[in-house]
C-alpha cells in the first residue's frame, strides 16, 4: 500500500490557473512573489490573467506549470510520498516533492531548460506527431526505418501509455513516419502544435547547456525514491538523480514503463499535483487496479 505523487508536464497550462492557491494560501502567495522575482518577470500575472498564447511561450509554460503543481504540492499539509515521478518538466516538481532540489534552484533549472529548449527550436525545424493504436516495437521500428533511409531525424519520445505514443524529430523525418506509419495501421497520425523536437538528440545543444547549470546546483539525497523518465525505475541517489535528468532532453520519456515499475514496487495510490488531469487518464489506461486522484 504506497502511494505515489505524480507531476505534470507542459501542455497542461490554462489561463487562471494557480490563482485560487494565490488567493486561498499564504504560502502560495509567498512562493509565487518568490517567482517573481527570481524569474525577474510576474509570471504570476501572465497565469491568472493572460491570454493562452501568452502562456504558450516556452519560458512562460515550463516555470509555470512547474509553479502551479510545486505550489499546489506545498498546500497539502499531509503529503508523505512513497515515491515520485513527473513526466518530463514533471520530474523537477518531483525533485523538489522529494527534497533533492530546493524550490528556488528548481526554478532557476526549469527557466534554463525552458530558454535551452527555445533555442534548440529555432537552431532547425523540427516538431512531434501522436501515434495512437500502432504497438510500440511497430512504432521504434517506423521510425529506425526512416532514419535510416532518409538521413533524417525521427524517434520514439513519449511513452504515454499503451496505444498513444509520441514521435519527435525533424519536420520531413516526422511526417515521413507519419505517413508510414498510417499505412501500417495506426488510428491517427497527428502532428502535435509544439514549438519543436523535444526528447530526440534534435535538443542536444539545450541538453549542453542544462548540464552546465545542473552541474553547478546543490542535489541533496531524496527522502523517498523518484521513477525517473530516462530508465523508468527507482532511483535513489543524488549522482545518479543528475545524470538521468540531464539526459532526459535527448532521450525518451518512458511513462508507461515509470508507472508500471512504481506499481510492481507496491503503488496502490496515485496522487497527480498539478494543472489538469492529463496523468491521471494515462495511470487509469497503464493499470487498472489502482486509486487515483489529483490535487490542483
Amino acid at each position: 500500500m504506497k502511494h505515489a505523487y505524480v507531476f505534470p508536464g507542459q501542455g497542461a497550462q490554462f489561463s487562471g490557473m494557480g490563482k485560487s492557491l494565490y488567493e486561498q494560501h499564504a504560502i502560495a502567495k509567498e512562493m509565487f512573489e518568490n517567482a517573481n522575482d527570481i524569474l525577474g518577470f510576474r509570471i504570476s500575472d501572465i497565469m491568472f490573467t493572460g491570454s493562452d498564447d501568452a502562456l504558450k511561450q516556452t519560458n512562460v509554460t515550463q516555470p509555470a506549470v512547474f509553479l502551479h503543481a510545486v505550489i499546489a504540492y506545498a498546500t497539502v499539509t499531509d503529503a508523505h510520498p512513497d515515491m515520485v515521478a513527473g513526466h518530463s518538466l514533471g520530474e523537477f516538481s518531483a525533485l523538489v516533492a522529494n527534497k533533492v532540489l530546493s524550490f528556488e534552484d528548481a526554478l532557476k533549472l526549469v527557466a534554463i531548460r525552458a530558454n535551452a529548449m527555445q533555442k534548440a527550436c529555432e537552431q532547425k525545424p523540427s516538431t512531434m506527431a501522436a501515434i495512437l493504436a500502432l504497438p510500440d516495437e511497430q512504432v521504434e521500428a517506423i521510425c529506425a526505418q526512416v532514419q535510416n533511409e532518409t538521413g533524417e531525424v525521427v524517434v520514439a519520445a513519449n511513452y504515454n501509455c499503451p496505444g498513444q505514443l509520441v514521435i519527435s524529430g525533424s519536420l520531413k523525418g516526422v511526417e515521413v513516419a507519419c505517413e508510414r506509419m498510417k499505412a501500417a495501421g495506426a488510428k491517427r497520425a497527428l502532428i502535435l502544435p509544439v514549438g519543436g523536437a523535444f526528447h530526440s538528440p534534435l535538443m542536444e545543444p539545450a541538453r549542453q547547456e542544462l548540464a552546465q547549470a545542473i552541474q553547478t546546483t546543490q542535489f541533496n539525497e531524496p527522502i523517498c525514491p523518484i521513477y525517473q523518465n530516462v530508465v523508468a525505475q527507482a532511483v535513489n541517489d543524488a549522482n545518479s538523480i543528475k545524470q538521468n535528468l540531464i539526459a532526459q532532453l535527448t532521450g525518451a520519456v518512458k511513462w508507461t514503463q515509470s508507472v508500471e515499475a512504481m506499481v510492481a514496487d507496491g503503488a496502490t495510490h496515485f496522487t497527480e499535483v498539478g494543472p489538469g488531469k492529463v496523468l491521471q487518464g494515462l495511470i487509469q489506461k497503464i493499470a487498472k487496479n489502482v486509486t487515483v486522484d489529483g490535487i490542483s
